[in-house]
């Protein structure tokens, strides 16, 4: 698929777009777009995706948005979700979160960051494919502003491979990556306990089984697991210690990449009869992230094995959240809330060519605009995220290969305030065309991926 590439003129080419793309990115912003109420930027992004003469345009059952250029039999998909989370308190934002602002270097409005941003660029990048015939042979290039990846990860993409039946080759995703190219990151589960209890009239509480006291010995050892070490005298040995060889020996040093795993509470209810009672059940909402070695099963077990947790036997269940929000088109699509840890050598083709282009593009390190580059200097230029992508169904439940390069940082997402750069979205057009035409599946290895976390036994469909 290779081909001798203009890098010149493919960088002239998409910064001369970057008015185009600023005003677009500015428009998505402009619609409210929570998860599960896309509906506005999808007819927004549909409509550009029209103007700039895609090949072809649809919105799925889910409220995906699809736009293909190309009339090959293969396809290389660029992702990026176009849903975002509130506001929060608004008397934390110094500017209209939906009206935004630019001035010579920055974008501001929720989800420019996190991550619009991803779909404009993509976007004019399959124009500029089109436009400039560097379509690579044999293919159609698919750009998919994904719906409800702030709610469950990945979903969308469950939805696009088991019911659109599309299977890309490879996907680039365009989640921020503050300027580096990305090639894995740790998974994640959302875990539930429930304790059961006995209410009975709070002036007597010796009459009861407080479910919230016993609750609280839960939530103590789930806090050491986070935090303890992991030393062979320590009673819950910490999550640190899948970075150790002696804990997780096949894969201690992809660990130490992706970083260690970590569990935190992040939710409790209860039910009590009134104020007056002794409480007679209280559950707890535990978000789990998953480093590489860890699996749905493992995690699952170490909340089981903790002490409190065996102390009170059957009166505790340890189980993994369901997944079943309508999306804005009414649809539903039932799935586990689980999403499989992955991570890709250095050496797997699309990594390399994202890799390849980067340097013919803009050399091997990252780069950036002034109010950028000081978070980004020094930082390598092949890295992971922290956070966790729609490459956890993509990668880690179909095993298609994922990279991810995408304009503004990760440090925006979710915070008040939030901005892109627009010198990001120009770079980043410019590397999506030029690593699609340098990708060469002909390098594949026998196993591009150095791990992928296992999945379990629900008949997901």
């Amino acid at each position: 698929m290779a081909k001798e590439l203009d890098f010149d003129l493919i960088k002239k080419t998409a910064q001369g777009y970057q008015e185009d793309m600023t005003a677009f990115l500015r428009a998505m912003i402009s619609h409210p777009s929570e998860s599960c109420e896309e509906g506005e930027v999808v007819a927004c992004i549909k409509a550009e995706m029209e103007k700039l003469g895609f090949d072809e345009v649809k919105v799925d059952g889910l409220g995906n948005v699809m736009g293909f250029v190309g009339d090959g039999d293969k396809i290389i998909a660029i992702d990026g979700h176009i849903d975002t989370v509130g506001i929060g308190n608004i008397e934390n934002w110094d500017f209209d979160p939906y009206e935004g602002f630019e001035d010579d270097q920055l974008i501001g409005g929720r989800g420019g960051s996190d991550q619009e941003g991803g779909v404009c660029a993509a976007t004019y990048a399959a124009k500029m494919m089109k436009d400039m015939g560097l379509i690579p042979e044999g293919y159609k290039v698919m750009v998919v502003g994904t719906v409800q990846e702030e709610d469950c990860d990945g979903m969308c993409w469950q939805y696009i491979y088991n019911v659109d039946g599309i299977k890309p080759e490879f996907v680039i995703s365009t989640e921020p990556t503050d300027g580096g190219i990305y090639r894995g990151h740790r998974g994640r589960m959302e875990i539930r306990v429930d304790v059961h209890g006995t209410s009975c009239h709070g002036s007597a509480p010796e009459r009861g089984d407080n479910a919230i006291y016993k609750m609280a010995d839960i939530i103590a050892d789930v806090r050491a697991l986070n935090n303890n070490g992991c030393a062979e005298s320590t009673d819950i040995k910490g999550l640190c210690k899948m970075l150790e060889p002696e804990f997780n020996p096949d894969h201690y040093e992809d660990a130490r990449f992706l970083g260690r795993g970590t569990c935190t509470v992040s939710q409790i209810f209860y039910t009590s009869p009134s104020r007056c009672a002794v409480a007679d059940s209280c559950a707890i909402s535990i978000d789990r992230r998953m480093t590489a070695g860890e699996t749905y099963e493992s995690c699952l077990e170490e909340v089981r094995n903790l002490p409190a947790v065996k102390k009170y036997g059957e009166d505790v269940k340890v189980s993994m959240y369901m997944y079943d929000r309508p999306s804005w088109t009414g649809e539903v699509y039932e799935t586990e809330a689980y999403f499989p840890t992955w991570i890709n050598k250095e050496s797997a083709p699309h990594v390399k060519a994202l890799v390849d282009a980067h340097k013919a593009l803009f050399g091997d390190e990252r780069i950036g605009c002034e109010k950028s580059m000081s978070k980004r200097a020094g930082r390598p230029l092949c890295d992971k995220w922290t956070f966790s992508t729609n490459c956890v169904s993509i990668q880690g439940r179909y095993g298609i290969p994922c990279v991810g390069f995408g304009p503004g940082a990760e440090s925006q997402a979710h915070a008040p305030n939030e901005v892109t750069y627009k010198q990001d979205l120009p770079t980043c057009a410019a590397l999506y065309v030029a690593a699609l035409n340098l990708y060469e599946p002909s390098d594949e290895m026998a196993d591009a991926t150095a791990f992928r976390a296992t999945l379990t036994d629900n008949d997901i469909k």
